[in-house]
């Protein structure tokens, strides 16, 4: 090789460094998940006029209008050939579809479940959420043992899904979902030790159990398969606080912190935007019951959470729907997902 020949070489080399860098530190792809339109799939069970999308697919094509390079959503049918149709939109657009299944809790749930992994592998996915439980701990559970009872039963679930996913070649991600602690589900993720099960890290959730957010988010970052990016705000009440999802950049979250912990854990790791427009959640943290789950946690988390929110008090009012007519619901909510993925545009590329 001459100077010349070297020189070049050595230029082109520099140059495809620099692409892969740009790619995969960069470039994230965004997105957003199916309960970043809650209001809107619920107008539509309620057959409501004024939705904009209808099903897997439509959703799809009303996320891209929007901004959105791909969604995360159930496919909410067992037709083949609609997987097939989400995947040849996804390889059109250079965008992506990330599945979302129920959990199976006995042996006689598990060919279902593996049904529905065909099938989210048909329509291109390669990750895909789930969560344990649809309800909040300190809702759902009056006491440790209750939760003990949840914690064996999520171990056997795991245990009966991570040969259908190894199989199938799906991750599965599982959501830290206001049931688990950060610690416990690294704890959990530890035990299972396992390629194809990690977290879908939801960046507020864990505020619910009075978690730190930052410290939770780069807990579970090292086993984070795909996230739910949300930005927080906070208030006080007579019984605790009150939770809400916020636009992005206008909460108590410092995202470019969280974004750089999920993004150095896993490169390739996709935004989902869960912009949520309801009502605040109310965590009452100051109530005896609250705390029955985890009788002996309640020093350590208690006085610091308070302490917290009363520090960050809400920047702007937070979004709210009791009272408003559907109509005026279903356009704050596409205003208040807009609002996000331009920011995700902006500080995600």
């Amino acid at each position: 090789m001459n100077r010349r020949d070297l020189i070049a070489a050595l230029t082109s080399l520099a140059a495809a460094r620099s692409l892969l860098a740009t790619v995969g530190e960069g470039r994230s792809q965004i997105g957003m998940c199916t309960f970043s339109c809650h209001q809107h799939w619920k107008a539509i069970q309620a057959g409501e006029p004024g939705v904009k999308f209808s099903d897997a697919i439509s959703f799809y094509r009303y996320a891209r209008k929007l901004g959105a390079e791909g969604v995360q959503t159930p496919l909410r049918s067992k037709d083949t050939n609609l997987a097939k149709q989400i995947r040849a939109f996804v390889e059109r657009d250079g965008g992506y579809y990330e599945g979302d299944l129920r959990m199976p809790r006995n042996e006689s749930d598990v060919a279902e479940f593996e049904s529905d992994v065909r099938l989210a592998r048909e329509a291109g996915a390669t990750v895909a959420r789930t969560v344990f439980t649809s309800g909040r701990r300190y809702e759902a559970m009056k006491s440790a043992e209750e939760f003990r009872a949840f914690q064996r039963q999520t171990e056997k679930s795991l245990a009966l899904v991570e040969p259908a996913l190894r199989k199938h070649r799906l991750k599965l991600a599982i959501e830290n979902h206001k049931d688990y602690t950060a610690d416990e589900l690294v704890a959990l993720m530890c035990k299972v030790s396992s390629e194809w099960i990690g977290v879908l890290v939801d960046t507020g959730n864990n505020i619910a159990l009075l978690d730190e957010p930052h410290a939770a988010v780069e807990a579970l970052a090292p086993f984070a398969l795909s996230v739910h990016l949300k930005d927080m705000a906070v208030q006080p009440s007579e019984d605790g606080f009150l939770l809400s999802e916020v636009p992005l950049g206008t909460g108590v979250l410092d995202l470019p912190r969280i974004i750089t912990a999920l993004r150095k854990a896993n490169p390739s790791i996709v935004f989902n935007l869960e912009m949520a427009t309801r009502d605040p959640l109310r965590v009452p943290c100051l109530k005896d019951a609250y705390f029955a789950t985890m009788p002996d946690q309640k020093g350590a988390r208690l006085d610091a959470t308070i302490v917290w929110v009363n520090k960050n008090p809400a920047k702007r009012l937070p979004p709210y729907v009791s009272g408003k007519p559907t109509s005026q619901i279903l356009t704050e909510e596409e205003t208040n997902n807009r609002e996000c993925l331009d920011w995700m545009q902006t500080n995600l590329r």
